[in-house]
């Protein structure tokens, strides 16, 4: 049996392939190693594994991550999972080759994520080519849903928020500026916590021109300053997975024309393409 896990830094969706190939889906929580631990990863994942997982006959876990940037980021989910799945050979690899395999499988393309965070790469059919780094929900992650909802939450601190949205807001989050302040400052995990308000600019209904705007400006800076970077990248297809683009995918789609890119695939979340590519490409 084996695991082929696709972990955000919000949700990780796993898939369990039996020996007759068969799938079992599950979630847990997301294990960004930038913002958790290796004891945190193993206690969550003893936690809210199934109870009914016979860990000890997994014989191979391939496990891609947000924030698998380098090898010691990658030594903390490795160490993490050899931990639980104490029979099974690891392998952990970068979202974005996940979201590359999934989205394109054996070919070459361009390949991108949006969904609490940003990543973008041109994929030559077997590994990541060419990367521009996003760098991270602080400093970058244009278009992203954390910088969607960072976005939001600043109109809403300096009053640029409609009148409607921001009554709305208020009813629904019942959250004051100091509130907002002490998740983002001083509270862990505030790309989550910002990233969650996307759902709020997806549903709100009160002044469709504002959030459309808002939305939109963040795909702009996403093209602008990442997309846009990459040599002759109006010769690729636009593909992408993620909540945010799956979403938002008509803005997305307006914004990538003005860019002069053609729209390609865009998914929600890659797990089943990824299951695919692992069932065709056995061993990789």
């Amino acid at each position: 049996m084996i695991i082929i896990a696709d972990g955000g830094s919000t949700k990780t969706n796993w898939c369990l392939l039996n020996k007759d190939n068969q799938k079992i889906y599950f979630n847990t929580e997301g294990y960004n190693p930038y913002f958790v631990s290796k004891e945190y990863v193993i206690d969550s994942l003893k936690k809210n594994l199934p109870n009914d997982l016979d860990v000890a006959n997994i014989k191979e876990v391939n496990f891609y991550g947000a924030g698998v940037h380098n090898d010691e980021k990658v030594a903390v989910l490795e160490e993490a999972l050899r931990t639980v799945f104490t029979s099974s050979s690891i392998f952990v690899g970068h979202d974005l080759l996940a979201a590359a395999r999934a989205l394109l499988g054996s070919k070459s393309g361009f390949a991108a994520i949006l969904g609490t965070g940003t990543n973008t790469c041109i994929y030559d059919g077997e590994g990541i080519e060419y990367q521009i780094d996003s760098a991270a929900y602080i400093l970058g992650d244009e278009g992203s849903g954390c910088y969607i909802g960072k976005k939001l939450l600043t109109d809403y601190l300096r009053g640029y928020m409609p009148k409607a949205v921001r009554e709305t807001f208020w009813n629904t989050y019942k959250l004051t500026p100091d509130d907002i302040q002490e998740n983002v400052y001083s509270k862990p995990l505030a790309n989550r916590f910002c990233a969650s308000f996307s759902k709020f600019v997806y549903d709100n209904t009160d002044n469709i021109e504002y959030t459309h705007n808002l939305v939109k400006t963040s795909f702009n800076d996403f093209f602008k300053n990442l997309v846009s970077h990459y040599p002759s990248y109006q010769d690729y297809e636009f593909n992408c997975i993620g909540s945010v683009a799956y979403n938002f995918r008509n803005v997305l789609e307006e914004v990538a024309t003005e860019y002069g890119m053609k729209m390609g695939t865009i998914i929600r979340s890659p797990i089943d393409n990824l299951v695919k590519f692992h069932i065709e490409h056995p061993g990789k």
